[in-house]
C-alpha cells in the first residue's frame, strides 16, 4: 500500500502553478503583440478608381456652365386695347416679315370709337371750310367797301380842285367851293376808315381760322389714335424673323399691354450661360469663351455679367463671334466654357472629385509596392478639369482622384 508523501504533492502543485502563470504570460504577450500591429490595408480594384499623373507645364483655367441660345433682337407685339382673339393666322416657327398678319382680334367698342372719331374729324374739317368761306366773303365785302370809299374820295377831291379853279375865274360861288371842300374832307376820312377796316379784316382771318384749325388738329390726332387702335386688332409682325412665341389661343380675352406674339431674329443669337457663384468671381468682360451646341463649337466673348445671383448661379452673356452650326436656334440648350487665364510652368493634376481650390486635402499617392498611401496636398487655382498643386506632390507622381471617402479611416490601400 502506497502512502502519499507531502513533499511530492507540494512539488506537483508548484509546478502546475508555474505552468499556468507562464501560459497566462504568453497569452498576454501574444495579445499585446497583436494589438500593436497595424490593421491590414484594404484592397481596391484598380479599374474602379481614376488615376492621374501630376504634370508640370501650362494650365488653362476655365469655368463651365449650362445655358441657352437667346436672340439678340427680340420684338414683342402687345395688345393696345382690350379685345378677344378671333383667329390665329400663323403659328410659332413660321418665318415672318414686317407687316405679316399673325392674329385677328375683335372689339366692337374700338371699331365704333374709330368710326365716331372719323366722323367728328370730317365735321370739324367741314366747319373749318365753312368758316374760311365766311371770312373770305367778309374780306371781299370789306375790300369792295374800301374800293368804293376810295373812288368817292377821288371824285370829291377832283370836284373840289375844279371848283377851286372855277372860283378863281369867278364861275362858282364861295359857298359851292366850301361845300366841295367839306365833301372832299369827308370822303378822305371815310376812305381812311374803310382802308383800316379792310386791313383789319385781312389780319383777323388767320386768328379766327387758327381756333378752328386747332380743333381740327385735336380731332385728327384723336381719330388717328382710334384708327390705330382699330388697325391694331389685326396683329402684325414688326420685324423680319421667326415667330417664336404665341401665348394666346382663339377665344381668349386679352387686356391692354398683354404680350401677344414674339418675333426673333434667328441669325443673331447670343448665349446666356449660368456659372456657379463660387466659380464666377474671376469672370471679366471680354474673356474668351466657347459655346458647345452639341452640333459644333462656336467661339465667343463675355459681353455682360449679371450683378445678381439667382439660385446659386450667375448669368453671363456671351456674344458669338463664329458662324453658327446648322440646327442652332433660339432656346437651344448649350454648354459654355469661359477661359479665365493661362498659367505657365505650374504643377497640376486632374481635378479630384473632392476638395475645393485653395484648400488642403488628403490624396492617395501610388507607391512602388502596388499600393497607395494618403498624402496631404495643398491645392491652388482650379479649372474645369485640372487644378494647381502648391505643395505635397511632384511632377510624375500618380494619384487617385476618385472619391475615396469610404476609406477615410485608412492611411494605406492596396490596388489589384
Amino acid at each position: 500500500m502506497d502512502i502519499a508523501r507531502p513533499s511530492q504533492a507540494k512539488a506537483k502543485r508548484k509546478k502546475r502553478i508555474i505552468t499556468i502563470v507562464v501560459g497566462i504570460a504568453v497569452l498576454a504577450g501574444i495579445t499585446f503583440g497583436l494589438s500593436t500591429l497595424k490593421p491590414a490595408a484594404p484592397t481596391v480594384d484598380r479599374n474602379l478608381v481614376w488615376i492621374d499623373e501630376v504634370k508640370r507645364g501650362p494650365m488653362v483655367r476655365q469655368v463651365r456652365g449650362l445655358g441657352t441660345l437667346v436672340p439678340e433682337n427680340i420684338r414683342w407685339v402687345a395688345a393696345r386695347t382690350q379685345a378677344r382673339v378671333e383667329k390665329i393666322i400663323i403659328r410659332p416657327g413660321a418665318m415672318v416679315e414686317n407687316g405679316t398678319l399673325i392674329l385677328e382680334l375683335s372689339n366692337p367698342d374700338v371699331t365704333q370709337a374709330a368710326e365716331t372719331a372719323e366722323s367728328s374729324l370730317q365735321a370739324a374739317v367741314a366747319q373749318l371750310a365753312n368758316i374760311r368761306v365766311q371770312l373770305q366773303s367778309g374780306l371781299l365785302a370789306a375790300e369792295s367797301t374800301a374800293a368804293a370809299a376810295k373812288a368817292a374820295y377821288e371824285q370829291s377831291r377832283l370836284r373840289h380842285e375844279v371848283n377851286d379853279e372855277l372860283f378863281a375865274d369867278g364861275l362858282v360861288s364861295a359857298l359851292e367851293l366850301q361845300l366841295s371842300k367839306v365833301t372832299a374832307d369827308e370822303s378822305a376820312t371815310r376812305n381812311k376808315i374803310e382802308q383800316k377796316r379792310f386791313a383789319f379784316a385781312q389780319e383777323s382771318i388767320e386768328p379766327q381760322l387758327a381756333v378752328q384749325q386747332a380743333e381740327v388738329s385735336r380731332l385728327r390726332a384723336q381719330a388717328r389714335l382710334r384708327l390705330a387702335e382699330a388697325d391694331a386688332l389685326k396683329v402684325r409682325a414688326t420685324m423680319t424673323g421667326v415667330l417664336s412665341a404665341l401665348p394666346v389661343e382663339v377665344g381668349a380675352q386679352i387686356q391692354p399691354g398683354q404680350n401677344l406674339a414674339r418675333v426673333a431674329d434667328p441669325s443673331d443669337l447670343k448665349a446666356e450661360v449660368r456659372i456657379a457663384e463660387t466659380q464666377a468671381k474671376d469672370i471679366m468682360i471680354g474673356q474668351i469663351a466657347s459655346i458647345d451646341t452639341r452640333n459644333g463649337i462656336v467661339a465667343g466673348r463675355v459681353a455682360r455679367i449679371d450683378p445678381a445671383v439667382q439660385n446659386g448661379t450667375v448669368l453671363v452673356d456671351v456674344t458669338l463671334e463664329g458662324e453658327l452650326p446648322r440646327g442652332a436656334r433660339p432656346d437651344l440648350s448649350v454648354d459654355g466654357t469661359i477661359e479665365l487665364e493661362r498659367l505657365d510652368n505650374v504643377i497640376y493634376v486632374g481635378r479630384p472629385a473632392f476638395g475645393q481650390e485653395r484648400s488642403t486635402v488628403g490624396i492617395f499617392k501610388l507607391n512602388d509596392e502596388g499600393g497607395a498611401s494618403r498624402t496631404q496636398v495643398q491645392l491652388g487655382r482650379s479649372s474645369v478639369n485640372t487644378i494647381e498643386i502648391i505643395r505635397g506632390l511632384n511632377p510624375g507622381d500618380r494619384v487617385i482622384l476618385s472619391d475615396m471617402s469610404q476609406w477615410d479611416s485608412n492611411e494605406r490601400i492596396n490596388l489589384k
